[in-house]
């Protein structure tokens, strides 16, 4: 009986010991660098918001935050990386609504699949797509660019930053709305846009942070935007359904940890980036990128992902797309 109790008392000690230093290690958190993996190239929206929160990061927690790009395979290798990465907290990914929501139907055989091997964290900010062409086209507002779209069918080539991405489906059911020939280019990542700018591709439909200043630079033309509303950056540019196109649809960019991070730590992740995304400064240089910061609780994120790829997986059947 004596051993027992002796028995019993030992493990609530070591128990206690162990939830003691666990607390800690929680409290102290990040007592080392952080590193974010964008699964895109640099200079794309993934790339721009993951800098500019993780700037924040390190000015508030007073610890380097490094960003690193790691693009391919669709942003499947970035998810790849921190699927398979330690669920400490110190290796998180920045990734959008593609690699996501979507490469879970269009890839048969994932490594690693982001629905079950990562935790949702925060979503930083929801991006409508804008229908940008090239400058040097001449082609200024809706009535100019389907009148070019009807003078040159069979000659049209569109990008997007990879198969699969909503720049690639939001353009396939633009396509098949207008019934216009249109040969798919797909890109790694911001690739796309230099090819557009210079002339390589006749139109795309492209997130707004990445497009807005070539936009206000005179680089590329605005046609439409594909979201429901205008938005503030551009608020004289109309919206497809104003044209009579029945398209309202963006992309969303977001955090996550790899899944079995402790509940403590995307919490204070959650916590720290919504209340970054809400300071005036970030928030208005954000809007007037194009990306509408919306806050959301962890539970709030995780089931806003579920459902946003119950939505894409008939869009994607639908549209025959298959991964290079």
């Amino acid at each position: 009986m004596k051993l027992t109790k002796n028995i019993a008392l030992l493990i609530a000690a070591v128990l206690g010991l162990y939830s003691g230093v666990f607390a800690q290690s929680v409290g102290d958190y990040p007592n080392k660098p952080i590193k974010i993996i964008v699964s895109f190239t640099a200079g794309g929206t993934t790339d721009i918001l993951a800098r500019e929160v993780g700037n924040q990061l390190s000015i508030r927690w007073k610890v380097p935050v490094v960003v690193e790009n790691k693009p391919g395979a669709a942003g499947n290798l970035g998810t790849e990386i921190v699927g398979r990465a330690a669920p400490d907290g110190y290796t998180l990914l920045a990734s959008s609504i593609g690699p996501i929501s979507i490469n879970p139907s269009l890839f048969a055989n994932l490594a690693v699949n982001p629905q079950k091997a990562l935790q949702p964290v925060a979503l930083l900010g929801d991006v409508p797509n804008i229908l940008v062409v090239p400058a040097s086209s001449g082609i200024k507002n809706w009535k100019e660019f389907t009148a070019y779209l009807k003078a040159n069918p069979g000659a049209i080539n569109y990008g997007s930053t990879g198969i699969g991405t909503t720049a690639h489906l939001i353009s396939y059911l633009f396509a098949q709305k207008l019934n216009v020939e249109a040969l798919h280019i797909p890109y790694k990542g911001a690739e796309a846009t230099r090819d557009l700018v210079a002339g390589r591709l006749q139109y795309m439909f492209a997130t707004a942070p990445s497009v807005v200043p070539l936009i206000k630079a005179g680089q590329l033309n605005a046609i439409a935007v594909s979201t429901k509303k205008r938005i503030s950056a551009l608020p004289d540019l109309p919206t497809l359904n104003e044209l009579g196109v029945d398209i309202a649809t963006g992309a969303w960019f977001g955090f996550f940890a790899p899944e079995g991070t402790n509940p403590a730590i995307i919490q204070k992740l959650n916590e720290t980036t919504l209340s970054i995304l809400e300071e005036p400064a970030i928030k208005q240089k954000l809007l007037g990128l194009g990306a509408d910061p919306i806050p959301m609780s962890v539970q709030e994120f995780t089931r806003f992902i579920r459902n946003d790829f119950a939505l894409w997986a008939p869009i994607v059947k639908s549209s025959g797309a298959k991964p290079e």
